[in-house]
């Protein structure tokens, strides 16, 4: 099997575009010209080559988390306080449904021994909060004066008043995030493998010192991704409460928290040194100061081989900070992950560009695109042309988290050396089709086993057939 992802005459040099195109991203000057060969673990610069468990609490009322008006005042707790509610929280928290109980307890087993490895396979850089969701009415927004279907960020007050309102609602908690979504599944996957090393993952980001933030890490570690950041001192986890009604609209209430701040220190610079592909999450675009600390990250990846990718996010924050998104994407980019929509924000097209013609055109500006289009399928871009990957067959049961678990998909195939573009996609919309058809956005321990043995074949047959004038290159 071969160790390297190839592709012919690869390239992120100007192209030649249609006149169709109107208001195209900006041409950055220091956008690299050079020739690439995507390999397993790094970048090598080729001049005039022609190569190239979901870790929830259990369902209960928020007051066996000891009340909303505890979190609400947490900023105002003594730290003698803390450490008694810290106690009384882990023991109750203890009791995790059976289902989740047996899948963290096989994960525990296979990491118990585990060693941190010379080189992280993957990096992920993102925001790290903590998920609460529960299921309301719609008279609760309507109490709390809520939109539904929206996405805010809230002050600790609106935290606090939103939290107390769910006292005795049922709810999960969750070590969350997109990013994090990607690099469970990640992890699940390239560790369920007899012949093959296991996929290292790691993340880095921000969260604090108190019992959220141990909560968070440790949910991440028990499912084989290791947190690489420091705890900061005197500080509170960022959260996110997800509320949910029966028509399955959901309205997001983001408290950023240490979330907000992603410094680049000494944890983070040595976790990049030592990574094959740093991931970097678009939501950490909107913070503030933030792009200094992903550019950093980027310079150092690239200084030590790694490849860079890049997750699109929201298409909000895309339009909010497009510069700052292309001065990342046109200087460092190897991978883009993101959905018609974000990839129509990131061309600055309108919504009548049909999905390939955005993948043909953002594939001229980064190596290789992975661009999702729900139902209808996905495309990947390379080098101006699209490869269609059908969707795999299944019953939606709850489409959140579908496109975290699609990138999962592409980077397994990546680091197994595959380098059909068609057989790395149909992984990848087979990792989404399982997250879609059940409740939740984490890819299951069980599933994970299934879906690695299945992809044993494609990983044996899959060859070096990416040029473009192969058949799997979209004619569209």
């Amino acid at each position: 099997m071969s160790t390297s992802l190839s592709f012919v005459r690869l390239s992120c040099s100007s192209h030649s575009i249609s006149p169709s195109f109107s208001h195209l991203p900006p041409q950055l000057p220091n956008s690299r010209a050079s020739h690439f060969v995507f390999c397993r673990y790094r970048r090598r610069h080729v001049s005039g080559s022609s190569s190239i468990s979901r870790g929830i609490f259990k369902v209960c009322s928020f007051s066996t988390l000891g009340g909303a008006s505890e979190f609400d005042s947490l900023s105002q707790r003594s730290h003698d306080e803390e450490e008694d509610d810290e106690q009384q929280i882990r023991t109750r928290a203890n009791d995790e449904d059976e289902v989740d109980d047996e899948e963290e307890e096989e994960e525990e087993e296979s990491i118990s021994s585990y060693v941190f490895p010379e080189r992280w396979d993957v990096l992920g850089l993102g925001q790290a909060m903590v998920d609460f969701s529960g299921t309301i009415d719609d008279e609760f927004l309507k109490n709390l004066g809520l939109e539904k279907g929206t996405r805010k960020l809230v002050n600790h007050e609106e935290r606090g008043r939103v939290l107390q309102a769910m006292d005795g609602c049922s709810y999960k908690a969750a070590a969350g995030g997109s990013l994090s979504n990607t690099l469970v599944a990640l992890a699940r996957l390239g560790g369920r493998s007899l012949r093959d090393p296991a996929i290292n993952v790691g993340m880095a980001g921000s969260v604090a010192s108190d019992l959220l933030g141990g909560f968070y890490r440790e949910k991440l570690r028990r499912a084989n991704v290791q947190f690489l950041s420091v705890p900061i001192k005197d500080a509170t986890t960022g959260t996110v409460i997800v509320l949910t009604t029966p028509d399955a609209q959901r309205t997001m209430l983001a408290y950023q928290g240490t979330s907000s701040t992603v410094n680049f220190d000494t944890s983070l610079a040595s976790a990049v040194s030592k990574t094959n592909i740093l991931v970097v999450e678009g939501y950490l675009f909107e913070l503030p100061d933030t792009i200094k600390t992903i550019t950093k990250a980027c310079m150092e990846a690239r200084s030590n081989g790694a490849l860079v990718a890049v997750t699109a996010s929201d298409v909000s924050c895309i339009e909010r900070h497009f510069d700052h998104f292309w001065e990342i994407i046109g200087n460092y980019a190897d991978l883009i992950f993101a959905n018609v929509d974000e990839a129509r924000a990131l061309c600055n097209f309108d919504a009548k560009e049909s999905t390939v013609s955005v993948t043909r055109y953002l594939s001229q500006f980064v190596p290789l695109v992975s661009v999702t289009d729900g139902i209808r399928g996905s495309y990947i871009g390379v080098k101006g042309e699209a490869v269609y990957i059908p969707p795999s067959p299944c019953v939606p049961v709850d489409t959140c988290g579908a496109g975290d678990a699609y990138a999962s998909g592409i980077l397994y195939g990546v680091l197994r050396g595959m380098s059909d573009l068609r057989s790395i996609g149909t992984i990848a919309s087979k990792v989404a089709s399982t997250v879609v058809a059940q409740q939740g956005t984490r890819l299951r321990i069980s599933d994970a086993v299934k879906l690695a043995e299945s992809f044993a074949f494609q990983l044996d047959t899959s060859t070096v057939r990416s040029d473009v004038g192969t058949d799997h290159i979209s004619s569209v």
